[in-house]
């Protein structure tokens, strides 16, 4: 049976997620039109509505995006892994401007349904995260000072202190050091 009407083009999601994201650079989440994201892409309205019926849908996409630019794939070297996430956070969240982090953040409170996708997108993460440092404490590698879901957020929280309020840079050495002082001493450097 062949299917009907034309084939999706596969790089029109690429193009209209680039779109949203330079229109809300450009406006913030209240000043985002799907009418200029769509002009911008090069594509129709309904070409959008059809894959993110909302504009938080599409702020959703663009999130889920923003977080599967970070990858976390554990080696078995807690460290390693949890510098290297905390390493990939850092500068992803360089390379976005501020506002429109703290456009995110604010559209994730003020819209319950971006706000339940974004807390689910991160809280899966999270959860992998904090499965690595439980794993860690029980191995020994890393103190057992704290909760791990505790120190996850000790981890990334001051990021987005930094970012958000602040405005200090988050540097390579930095990120270290964040990492060395929420985990302690490397007991195998000991």
């Amino acid at each position: 049976m062949v299917g009907r009407g034309r084939p999706r083009d596969a790089g029109v999601e690429g193009r209209v997620l680039q779109a949203a994201m330079a229109e809300m650079r450009a406006g913030g989440y209240d000043g985002m039109s799907i009418d200029r994201v769509a002009e911008r892409a090069g594509v129709a309205k309904t070409t959008i509505y059809r894959r993110w019926p909302t504009k938080a849908e599409l702020v959703i996409a663009m999130i889920a995006g923003l977080r599967s630019a970070v990858p976390f794939a554990p080696s078995g070297d807690p460290r390693r892994d949890l510098t290297e996430l905390v390493t990939g956070i850092a500068e992803t969240l360089n390379g976005i401007p501020t506002t429109l982090i703290a456009d995110l953040a604010a559209a994730a409170a003020r819209e319950p349904r971006v706000g339940e996708s974004v807390r689910g997108l991160w809280g899966e993460r999270h959860a992998a995260v904090t499965a690595v440092v439980a794993q860690a404490q029980a191995d020994g590698l890393v103190p057992g000072h704290a909760a791990p879901a505790i120190l996850v957020d000790q981890m990334v929280g001051p990021l987005y202190y930094r970012l958000l309020v602040t405005g200090e840079p988050i540097t390579s050495a930095y990120v270290r050091e964040l990492v060395h002082s929420t985990l302690g001493p490397d007991p195998e450097q000991s």
